[in-house]
Order: C-alpha cells, then structure tokens, then sequence
C-alpha cells in the first residue's frame, strides 16, 4: 500500500510567486531558459536551470552550475523570496487549462514503494539525464520539482479535497503566461492529515504520469544518504521525494507527434506504396488531420496530409504495448521502411508535442524535414495497464497537459 505524507514546504511569499513559479525544466533549452529569465531575478529556473547564471562556455552540466543552483536557492530563501513552512502540511494544487480542470495533492512519496514497484513506471530512463537531476538535488539538498503522479480515482479522497476546496482560501491563485491558472490551498490540520494519510494506505499503487528521470534521481539521491547515514531510520526526509498526485479522471494527455529528415532514399511515390502494404492511405482534402480514433494517424507529406489507418492485421495484438498507436506506427513504418530502428537516439527522428499544434509538423515539413505523423493520443487507461503488466512504454508515447509549475514547492532532504 502507498505511503504517501505531508512535509515542511518551502514554498514562494504571496506577492512574489507568479515571479518564482517556472515552466519544467526539461521542457526548454539552456538558450530558451536564458532567455525566459530575463529581468527576473525571481524566476526558478535559477534553481532548476543554473546555468543561465554562469559563462555559455560553462558545460551545462559542470559542478560549478550545480553548485550555482544552491547558491540560489540558499539566497532565495535567505532573502524571503522562499518562505519555509513551520510544520508539516499537505497541499491541493489545482491546474485549469482552456477550462478543464485537474486538481492534484502535493505531498511526499517514498523511494521504498518506488523500488517495490508500489510507484509503477512505465518508461525506461536515460542515465546521463538521471545524472543531472541526481546533482541539482544532492547539491540543493532538496527536491526541486516534483514528480507528476496519478492515481485509480477514490471517491473518500475526491470528497475531502472538494469539501476543503468549498470551505477555504486558497493561498496562490495566479495565471501563468500560458493562460493556464494555478491555485493552491494549504491543508495543516492533524485531523485531515492524518485522514488522507490512511487513505493512501488503502491505494494499492501509484503511477508515474511524467517525471521517470525525476524519481529515479529522487530515489538514487535517497539511497546515497542512506550510505552516508547507515544508521538512517526510515523518517528521513531523504526517504520521501516530493509528488503531486491526481485522480486518472482529471489527467488529459496530449498527441505526441513525429517528424523525419527523409525517406530513406525512396522517392515520394515508392513511399506511400510502401506504407500501403500495413495501413489504408486517403489523400485527407479538409486541411491538416488530427486523427479521432485509434490505429489512425495524419501523414504530411510534400504539402499534402493524408489519413493512414493500421490494417486489422497488425493491430490484433495480445500484447499491450504491441497494440499502442506508437508502437504500430514504429514496428510498421517508421522501423521496417523509414529505417528509425531506435528513436531515442536516432537523429533523423524528432517529437514535437501536442500542445505546439498541426502547424508546427507543418513548419518543420516545409522548412526542411521530409515526412510528419500526427498521432492519436494514448490514453491514461493505456498507461496503467502497461506499468501494470510490468511493460515499458516506446520512447515519447505520451504528453501531459498542463505541465506541473516549478518553483511552487521545495522539499528539503535534510
């Protein structure tokens, strides 16, 4: 069962936190940080992506950027920027994007349950961008940002976050840049603490929505103070790593789309023949097509889209990974006729996420790449049965929106 418990925030003063709260980390470059910080010495991306503060020259991942990143955070709250809570509290962040609503617990998750598949995964990590969080954690002594959780709805939960929501204030209520508004209420009594501890306790499993590189950092950051405390005791804060976690209800994923340099040395004709033999090509006349129903996808191709659409033949799958859209499209396209035998680090393959539009697979077309495929999202009920079944996931099969802010919460290792 989960555990799940509140914690002693560190968190932005009310005047002050729409300046603070950032994008995530991992969704700009190092020039698109820069640039994002400008003129404001509040931002969090000073914490989370330090390297805006030192020479260009400086490599992103050098020591001296991590080291960057404390100097920051310890000045942030040395100068009331951050404001340290006085005892253990749960918070309920709610997220409301082009009027759909999400409404999440901040709290913190232990590395354990993470290990014993209590948190179930369903994505492999790369270690080198483990590397990188594990450093701005271990350097900042804290949790930075946290890790996007979900949950199989509980009703007992969902009445107590409402009836709370109903009967307070909330201590932020912003809307960011991306007109997405942010709101958070404090939750400190013992009594509804500890009630929606027990609540958790009786959730068989949590799983990560988005955030893997996040907790296996968390978790790996947490295993080395154990080693440096041996006579550790579980409490630690090192233990827990800091979460926020929705019902599956209110999670929307987004299309997460693909672009590729060229055609593997056939001609525009000998391409579609090819993709004939596993999908069902229509030239699409209505503008750009976003596909409205599994096994579709939209193909841009020489200013023209085109709806595809997987043959029964290869979509009647026993296996779940082997039945996701992604997954089709890779094993009969994009690896046996466009040659991308790995995405993760095959260069002439890139992602562009949903909430960028069909015009940017468009853009990139026009502008130089070869072919887009515009996907039909894959679905929440998809990812739990496959971290269920122990599977992993293709690389970029999912995109959460809206991303959770950093800067909002900071939890303290020590």
């Amino acid at each position: 069962m989960a555990v799940v418990r509140p914690f002693m925030g560190i968190r932005p003063s009310q005047d002050l936190v729409e300046k603070v709260a950032s994008l995530p980390y991992d969704v700009m470059n190092r020039e698109e940080a820069k640039e994002m910080s400008i003129g404001n010495d509040y931002s969090f991306l000073h914490v989370v992506r330090a390297e805006i503060d030192v020479d260009d020259n400086v490599n992103q991942y050098d020591k001296v950027v991590y080291e960057t990143a404390r100097k920051n955070l310890d000045k942030m709250i040395g100068n009331g920027i951050l404001v340290q809570d006085d005892s253990p509290r749960y918070y309920i962040y709610r997220q409301i994007m082009d009027g759909r609503v999400q409404t999440g617990l901040v709290g913190c998750t232990s590395i354990d349950d993470y290990m014993n598949n209590v948190i179930k995964k369903h994505e492999f990590t790369r270690p080198a961008k483990e590397v990188d969080r594990i450093n701005n954690f271990d350097y900042c002594d804290a949790n930075t940002a946290p890790i996007f959780l979900t949950y199989r709805k509980n009703d007992e939960l969902n009445k107590i976050i409402n009836d709370y929501i109903k009967f307070n204030k909330p201590i932020y209520n912003f809307t960011s840049e991306d007109d997405i508004t942010h709101i958070v209420w404090v939750i400190s009594g013992d009594f509804m603490i500890d009630n929606i501890s027990k609540i958790f306790e009786n959730t068989e499993y949590l799983y990560i929505a988005d955030g893997h590189h996040r907790s296996a950092s968390s978790v790996k950051v947490g295993l080395k103070r154990r080693e440096e405390n041996p006579d550790f005791t579980g409490e630690e804060e090192f233990n827990y790593f800091l979460s926020v976690i929705f019902p599956d209800e209110d999670l929307f994923i987004m299309d997460y789309n693909r672009v590729v340099k060229d055609l593997n040395g056939y001609t525009k004709e000998e391409f579609l023949e090819k993709v004939k033999d596993n999908f069902l090509v229509e030239e699409y006349t209505g503008g750009s097509y976003r596909p409205v129903d599994k096994h579709t996808y939209g193909m841009y191709l020489d200013n023209k889209w085109y709806k595809i659409t997987a043959k029964d033949e290869i979509t009647n799958k026993e296996n779940i990974v082997d039945r996701l859209d992604v997954a089709i499209l890779q094993d009969n396209l994009l690896g046996p006729i466009l040659d991308i035998k790995d995405p993760r680090t095959d260069k002439r393959i890139d992602f562009i996420g949903g909430i960028r539009g069909l015009k940017e697979l468009e853009r990139r077309v026009d502008e130089g790449m070869k072919v887009a495929f515009s996907m039909y999202p894959t679905t929440i009920d998809d990812l739990m049965e496959v971290a269920d079944t122990g599977e992993v996931m293709p690389p970029k099969s999912t995109w959460f929106e809206p991303k959770l802010r950093s800067g909002l919460f900071v939890h303290r290792l020590s």
